[in-house]
């Protein structure tokens, strides 16, 4: 059980898989299947099935948002080449490359937990909590076929076809699901037809990471200061705020032409170097 414990009956403390899929659904209890490392004690309870639960919707919540961005997007006429996308986006292109190579390794190893894991972290803290947070401006107040909306989209569509393939194994019913929105129709007619898209090396660049990394962790210091601002109600949303940036000079010569970037990273209304 949730504490190590043997199941039995006479303890009282076994939870059968009929249970868990009348009450939570059959994709939560494969989702527990996967999270588990099978080479250790394998824990069950109701405690780690909600936690299960609430990181489906995470998941599921990432689809939604790659699929509603997508809605007038089609690949085969609109995307974008690589050489011409903005660069952040080439930094979650860059980004997707390592998680795609993490996870087919660990399908060959039959590692499902390190998957289940690498899939999570992807979707919640490279995704949610930063790259798809910075897109919202550009996606939702360009021109609908601008190049900077086509090259966030052209990011998130190829993003979207390498996820879904990923966790098809695993939750397989939510896979076919979100494969049935995809905005490219020339696709096989089930995630499970198709095969996983290998890591693309065209799509990595380590120098462009590591000056990302620079101004991402810039973010991370302006969004400490922004919270409290607005803990201590001087702003309402970061728009409200305008920032200036005290660094070293040789920091501030190299994000110089970062300037308009770091205003859309940060989404605040203007940086001062």
């Amino acid at each position: 059980d949730g504490s190590g414990r043997k199941m039995s009956k006479s303890t009282g403390n076994v939870i059968s898989p009929e249970e868990v899929i009348n009450k939570y659904g059959v994709e939560i209890l494969r989702l527990w299947v996967a999270s588990e490392d099978y080479r250790g004690d394998i824990r069950l309870s109701q405690e780690i099935l909600e936690r299960l639960t609430e990181a489906y919707r995470r998941l599921r919540n990432t689809f939604r948002y790659l699929l509603g961005n997508l809605y007038d997007f089609n690949p085969l006429k609109d995307s974008i080449p690589y050489q011409d996308l903005l660069e952040i986006d080439r930094w979650a292109l860059h980004r997707f490359q390592e998680l795609t190579e993490t996870i087919i390794k660990a399908y060959k190893r039959f590692e499902f937990h390190s998957i289940y894991q690498a899939i999570y972290n992807f979707c919640v803290l490279t995704l949610s909590s930063l790259y798809l947070d910075v897109l919202k401006d550009r996606l939702y107040t360009t021109v609908f076929n601008s190049k900077e909306r086509r090259s966030a989209q052209t990011a998130l569509n190829e993003i979207l076809e390498g996820l879904v393939r990923f966790v098809a194994p695993i939750i397989p019913f939510t896979a076919d699901e979100v494969w049935g929105y995809l905005p490219n129709k020339e696709m096989p007619i089930s995630v499970h037809a198709g095969l996983f898209i290998p890591v693309k090396e065209e799509f990595k660049d380590s120098s462009l990471v590591k000056r990302w990394e620079l101004l991402l962790n810039i973010r991370k210091e302006i969004t400490k200061a922004l919270e409290l601002a607005r803990k201590d109600k001087i702003i309402g949303h970061s728009l409200d705020a305008a920032v200036s940036l005290a660094l070293p000079q040789d920091l501030l010569k190299e994000l110089k032409e970062y300037r308009d970037e770091l205003r859309s990273v940060c989404i605040v209304s203007a940086v001062d170097l």
